[in-house]
This record gives structure tokens, C-alpha cells and sequence, in this order.
């Protein structure tokens, strides 16, 4: 709803003070309101005030805020997937509730870095075994041979670096 009228947005700014939100929640509210914004998308009390902000500045951008703007997702979790959508990456990908922020972030990286996710996008593995995965998809090795939710992350990197080591030294030999 575009709003141009400073006293209709009084009214609305009066309207959600009844209905108890935050003076930082209307703070968001309010810019929402004087950028011509659709508030409505965010305007909900159970939306901490950093939560309204992120969505704010989605909105602000012409980002699809949907794959965000839930209760499902805290302000991290939000935060990953604003990040994900300012790089331009198909944040469908890790938008998803079932992935803690951690594991947000791993695959976020990994899109960034231009790397098939799709082996570690998984929220079987933790992100210190999405870690120790992207480390060696970066590296250029056969992360098939740890590419396991049931191998801890230590062993992983143990596995990796061997995996580094031997790949160097065929490059040596060569």
C-alpha cells in the first residue's frame, strides 16, 4: 500500500501503536510507510525489530522477501538469506527452515564460490562436515571418499587433508 499522504500515515502509525508494537517496530514501520512501501509484509508483532529491517531493506531493493519474511526464520537466518539474494545466488536453495544459521552460511559460501552444493546441502550433515566438504570441492579433490553424514567432521578433515597431500604429490611427480 503507497501511502504519500504524511496524515495517513499518522493514522497507520497510530493504528499500530494500539496494537502494541515497539517503538523500534514502528520505527521500522514508519520508514517502511514514508519510503511508499508495503508494510503490511512485515508489519506483525511477533517480527523482532532487526527481523522488520532486513525485510524492509528487501523490499527497498525489490528482493522477493517471501523466502524470508516468516516466523520459521530468526534475524540470522534472515541475514543469510538477504546476504544470498544481494550476491545474486539462488538462495532456494539453503532457504529453507530445516537448516540452522551454521549451515545457511556453509552452503551460502559455497554458491558464492561458484561450487556444486548439492552434495553437502543436506541437513544430515552439520556445517563442520559442509565445511570440510567445501574445503575440498575448493581444493579440487574427490570429496566422494568422506562425502558421508556418519563420518565426523575430524575424520573428514583428517581424510581431506590426505586427500590434499596426495593430489600434490602427483602433481609433483608429473
Amino acid at each position: 500500500m503507497k501511502l504519500t499522504n504524511n496524515l495517513a500515515i499518522e493514522t497507520l502509525m497510530s493504528m499500530y501503536y494500539e496494537e502494541g508494537f515497539s517503538n523500534y517496530q514502528l520505527q521500522e514501520i514508519e520508514e517502511g510507510l514514508l519510503k511508499g512501501l508495503d508494510v503490511s509484509v512485515y508489519a506483525h508483532l511477533h517480527f523482532f525489530p532487526d527481523q522488520m529491517k532486513l525485510i524492509r531493506k528487501g523490499l527497498e531493493k525489490g528482493y522477493d522477501v517471501s523466502v524470508y519474511a516468516t516466523h520459521d526464520y530468526s534475524v540470522w537466518h534472515m541475514h543469510q538469506i538477504f546476504s544470498g539474494l544481494e550476491h545474486g545466488l539462488d538462495v532456494s536453495i539453503y532457504a529453507k527452515p530445516c537448516y540452522s544459521v551454521d549451515q545457511m552460511e556453509m552452503i551460502f559460501e559455497g554458491l558464492r564460490r561458484n561450487l556444486d552444493v548439492s552434495c553437502y546441502a543436506d541437513p544430515a550433515f552439520d556445517w563442520r562436515q559442509m565445511l570440510q566438504i567445501r574445503f575440498g570441492l575448493e581444493t579440487g579433490i574427490d570429496v566422494s571418499q568422506y562425502l558421508d553424514t556418519g563420518i565426523h567432521w575430524d575424520i573428514m578433515e583428517n581424510i581431506r587433508k590426505r586427500l590434499e597431500v596426495e593430489m600434490v604429490d602427483r602433481a609433483i611427480k608429473e
